[in-house]
């Protein structure tokens, strides 16, 4: 069957339990093949480096084989980064839909509404004033992202959060501490000056499994909550009132996926820093693709996870594996994409 006219096929589904839900064919096969290319980009990325390994050999290294030193370069040095590569690229991207669909705009992501300056200035009051190492370092940058999150909450909050309101107040709340950040830079000496503008780059060099655990906690309690409330996410963007006549509880829609999108934003940057455009391009590419109504939380999240690790791979292959950040690389393609997406919604008429 098709939803509408023109409209992309929609198949009803019944269980033996009585169970029917209907299937979007379209977002299912887009969904699938970003997954493919994500693993794909994943196997490529492991692959690189200065023991290269073709494709064969770390599937074979993976499931068990391999001698020692495959071994010993696939699971302690390049699966850690691969593996926080793909959760900062998931976390990134369901959390850039889920601002983006309650602001109501797609340019409303974590890179443009502050919390990425929030975790950056959280990290570096540990860097500058306490000299603290890389655990120290992410702890204060979730604390900060946190902490920017519940602050454009509470000042944004007038009997619920609004889009617009809510953008505005991010907004202002990132230049304020975009100007904390560069005044903790005058504040610290050239070598902790050194290792935070590194670490505000956004890089996966060096990660390993003290940044895989957290994440991968914080992604198997945050994700499912997010994933589970897509589709009342889908119909608060008819507008708050059609919600309400859906029976959408909206304000507590509102703040349980805000408030895990920011817990996933804020973990994200602590593991490999503020990489940016991630949360705004993955979202906007994944509805291009499966051309479906609402957030595409699920699709969004396997688009983040590919751009995020094929960006590294692509950086890798151009520059060799320590010579440029990843943040550097989507910096310079996120920025193309916000050109286009601006030149196109002024051509459409719609700013």
């Amino acid at each position: 069957m098709k939803s509408a006219k023109g409209a992309k096929p929609v198949r009803a589904v019944r269980t033996r339990g009585g169970i029917s839900f209907r299937l979007d064919v379209r977002a299912l096969v887009v969904g699938l093949l970003l997954l493919a290319v994500a693993l794909a980009a994943a196997v490529a990325l492991i692959g690189s480096g200065d023991y290269p390994m073709t494709p064969a050999e770390v599937l074979a290294t993976l499931s068990g084989g391999g001698d020692a030193g495959q071994q010993f370069i696939v699971h302690d040095l390049r699966l850690p980064r691969v593996l926080v590569g793909l959760l900062v690229g998931a976390a990134f991207g369901v959390a850039g839909a889920v601002f983006q669909t309650v602001s109501r705009n797609p340019l409303g992501s974590p890179d443009v509404l502050g919390f990425a300056q929030g975790s950056s200035a959280g990290a570096l009051v540990a860097i500058v004033f306490f000299q603290a190492g890389t655990f120290a370092v992410a702890a204060g940058a979730m604390a900060g992202g946190v902490a920017t999150g519940l602050a454009i909450f509470l000042l944004a909050w007038k009997r619920g959060i609004h889009g617009c309101r809510f953008v505005l107040v991010g907004i202002g709340a990132g230049a304020m501490l975009y100007a904390t950040v560069l005044y903790l830079m005058t504040k610290a000496d050239i070598v902790d000056a050194t290792r935070a503008t590194v670490w505000m780059t956004g890089s996966l060099n060096g990660r390993d499994w003290d940044q895989v655990w957290p994440l991968a906690a914080v992604c198997a309690v945050c994700l499912p909550l997010v994933l589970c409330h897509g589709r009342p996410l889908r119909m608060l963007e008819m507008g708050d009132d059609s919600a309400y006549a859906l029976g959408v509880r909206v304000n507590r829609v509102r703040i349980v996926a805000l408030l895990a999108a920011v817990v996933l934003v804020a973990a994200a940057t602590a593991a490999a820093g503020p990489i940016s455009f991630v949360a705004l391009t993955a979202p906007q590419l994944a509805r291009r693709l499966t051309r479906s109504p609402g957030p595409s939380l699920l699709p969004a999240a396997l688009m983040g996870a590919g751009l995020l690790v094929g960006a590294d791979w692509v950086s890798q292959q151009l520059f060799g594996a320590d010579q440029m950040p990843v943040g550097v690389l989507t910096g310079v393609l996120g920025g193309g994409y916000l050109v286009w997406l601006l030149a196109t919604e002024r051509k459409a008429g719609r700013m």
